[in-house]
């Protein structure tokens, strides 16, 4: 991929399938796109805005145009409101948005946001809608971090494979020799902070203490990885689409222990990425861990048992850390679109060709 201009300076937002809240960052680029962090910022998601996008994420219910308009105006304001506490000197604001909808094979993906909005209130160019030109491509739109994954944390004769455990879980693999790859896993955190909420109404279970107190259960966990998806080969990208509150109570029997269902889902997680990483990149010497999951002290457990040949290593030794990639990822993106360059990896997500990705939003 070609060079960026040194020193530029570029905002990239992120809010995840976890909808705890939006990460933003000001990071700096060499010429390889290696980012630089400078300042960070991490909002909480309102409640009502949470709750809203949840909803919106379910087919049905009164009114969704107007709602979803209105929930894309507050989530521009709180975008805003992480743009204006970052220091200023950048140009382009990389801006994810909120993800209600995924599905590629329709030939859509939706990411709330209102991109104009954003602009107005925070005086720069917004460069947002990033997943579907890739889509129109023929790809599946996600995942678009591999390419930036490669440009941070690539190693020269090494194969790395980084784990971005967020709400869904995805692997880019970096091997020392060949191309980049990469692809969702299937649920990181979704599944279990939505049993956590159920069960003990706090939002996630912190390091996954409760988790770690459960056992197991084989015939549930049997049910879990039965789901068709998983055994789909890449490119492969799923969201609360697939797996949401009514795919886990269709796999549940009465009398489980909620403990118990909980040690189960973060073994399911565990065991998915696992699998993908032992089927598509047997050799990895190293495991990089970013995301929120990268502090589930049960979970990382669970996958050093799985993968006793690899290390993991949160990426915060390697750089950055673990809240501060994805939102790094798109200012990189953004970056990418203000020089008219390819932000995909058509072996990533199996569009036609590179594309440059986004809409932009001047300011």
């Amino acid at each position: 991929m070609s060079e960026f201009p040194p020193g530029e300076l570029a905002i990239g937002l992120m809010s995840g399938t976890s909808l705890d809240g939006v990460d933003g960052v000001l990071a700096r680029f060499d010429a390889g796109g290696r980012a630089e962090v400078l300042a960070h910022v991490a909002l909480p998601m309102p409640d009502a805005l949470r709750a809203e996008l949840l909803a919106l994420n379910r087919p049905g219910g009164e009114n969704e145009l107007h709602r979803a308009a209105l929930a894309s105006n507050a989530l521009a304001d709180l975008y805003a409101e992480a743009v204006a506490a970052l220091p200023r000197g950048a140009k382009v604001v990389g801006a994810h948005g909120q993800t209600v909808r995924h599905r590629p094979e329709l030939g859509y993906t939706l990411q709330l946001l209102n991109g104009a909005r954003l602009a107005e209130r925070c005086g720069l160019d917004v460069v947002a809608d990033l997943r579907s030109r890739d889509v129109a491509a023929g790809g599946q739109g996600a995942p678009l971090v591999p390419a930036f994954h490669r440009a941070q944390f690539g190693r020269a004769g090494a194969d790395v494979a980084v784990l971005n455990l967020g709400g869904m879980a995805n692997l880019s693999l970096l091997p020392s020799k060949g191309v980049t790859r990469g692809f969702d896993t299937g649920p990181g955190n979704v599944l279990l902070d939505l049993w956590y909420q159920r069960c003990q109404g706090a939002s996630y279970d912190a390091g996954g203490a409760w988790a770690a107190q459960g056992q197991m259960l084989p015939d549930l966990l049997d049910r879990l990885l039965s789901e068709p998806w998983l055994a789909l080969p890449p490119p492969k990208s799923t969201g609360r689409d697939l797996f949401d509150a009514p795919w886990l109570e269709a796999r549940l029997r009465r009398g489980l222990s909620a403990v118990d269902v909980q040690a189960t889902l973060s073994e399911f997680s565990a065991r998915t990425v696992a699998e993908a990483l032992i089927a598509h990149m047997p050799a990895a010497s190293e495991l990089i861990v970013c995301g929120g999951g990268a502090y589930n002290s049960d979970l990382l457990r669970r996958l050093e048992r799985l993968l006793p040949a690899c290390t993991l290593l949160s990426s915060d030794v390697r750089g950055l850390p673990p809240l501060q990639v994805e939102a790094a990822a798109f200012a990189w993106l953004a970056q990418r679109f203000v020089q008219a360059l390819p932000g995909n990896l058509p072996e990533v997500t199996g569009a036609a060709g590179l594309r440059r990705l986004g809409a932009l939003y001047p300011a």
